[in-house]
């Protein structure tokens, strides 16, 4: 019988934090723990792994645990059960960590607009369908059984490239702002790139607007990356000319657009890393990675300084905190599986088709 939360959720943090240590030691090599980039100081400590949510998936993967205790969000334990082996168990420590971004695009809203792009085009044959990784195992299994792929951060331009060799046309969700800066790094005009509202007929586009795009922007977007703006990066170059701004592609144009560097939280993590002693940086993506960074490099006399003028933390992967870890995986300790996170057979194989394709295209 599984342990119930309530005997955890009022543990201190040290408690929680000696009762994680404890159960790990009894679970052994069983158990491997992923801590994403944005994931809080006290849970990330404890990850066998850190990274991205793709790397993250692979790793586990190729591990011989049998469990796989994602600290991360949703999608991302989906990723990690559709990677994994049979025998392996992918774990969300809270169910309740979800992603907005993600939620902003469901199979429903995304199925109705390929049957209106239907009414314009010849839908199968001129639109390559292209999921974020940042979505949910449904709509990555749309993209499988519709001729499409899925992208990441790092890979989004060169995926973009591949789907342009299968059709003249994209459909691109659920991230508006990564579809827009990867077309523009292909060259397609930004009237090109208009964006479909899933709340109105047609999207809100008129039929010449669609038969003219190259691609077609979901209407959705990251609550953290949004937060960034344009003055943000003007106010750091006038008090430090000599300043570099890096940004991650989920900010909007304008931001990735007056940035020295745009790219994914490993590029971020490693472009930092690799510049000479004393540089100095504004940092556009997540507080958690941006705090961690910092700290990382400050003996080499770098200074990291974060580009949101309020808290922008990653609030869904927040939900997971020491008492959901310890739960977890005292639970696992005694043989009790909690929160397992399971694609359906039919869903899994045809979102692993479209993963596939971006790992073979990228």
């Amino acid at each position: 019988m599984p342990i119930p939360f309530d005997a955890f959720a009022d543990l201190s943090d040290a408690e929680a934090q000696a009762r994680i240590r404890a159960a790990r030691e009894r679970l052994g090599s069983q158990a491997v723990i992923l801590g994403h980039h944005y994931q809080r100081a006290d849970v990330y400590r404890h990850a066998d792994f850190t990274g991205d949510s793709l790397k993250l998936s692979r790793l586990a993967a190729q591990s011989t645990a049998r469990y796989i205790v994602f600290c991360g969000v949703h999608f991302m334990a989906e990723v990690a059960d559709i990677l994994s082996r049979p025998e392996q168990i992918s774990i969300l420590p809270d169910l309740a960590a979800g992603c907005s971004m993600a939620d902003m695009a469901n199979l429903a809203k995304v199925r109705r607009c390929w049957q209106e792009l239907a009414a314009v085009l010849d839908v199968e044959e001129t639109v390559t369908p292209v999921t974020y990784i940042n979505s949910s195992a449904d709509l990555k299994a749309f993209c499988g059984e519709h001729g499409g792929i899925v992208c990441t951060s790092s890979n989004a331009k060169k995926i973009l490239a591949w789907a342009f060799a299968q059709r003249e046309k994209v459909l691109f969700f659920p991230d508006q702002h990564l579809g827009r800066w990867s077309g523009h790094q292909l060259g397609i005009p930004l009237a090109q790139m208009p964006v479909w509202n899933p709340d109105l007929p047609n999207g809100g586009l008129s039929v010449e607007e669609i038969r003219a795009a190259k691609i077609i922007l979901w209407h959705g977007y990251c609550s953290v990356h949004q937060m960034f703006q344009k003055p943000q990066i003007e106010r750091f170059r006038a008090q430090y000319p000599e300043g570099k701004v890096i940004a991650h592609p989920e900010c909007n144009f304008e931001v990735c657009s007056a940035a020295d560097v745009v790219g994914s939280t490993e590029t971020i993590i490693r472009v930092v890393k690799e510049s000479p002693p004393g540089t100095r940086w504004l940092v556009g993506t997540e507080l958690n990675l941006v705090e961690r960074l910092a700290e990382e490099v400050k003996p080499e006399g770098k200074i990291v300084q974060f580009m949101g003028g309020l808290v922008c933390m990653c609030s869904t992967m927040q939900r997971i905190d020491p008492q959901h870890l310890a739960w977890c995986l005292e639970n696992l300790a005694q043989g009790e599986v909690v929160n397992r996170i399971e694609v359906p057979p039919h869903e899994a194989r045809n979102a692993k088709i479209a993963l596939e394709r971006m790992l073979a295209a990228s």
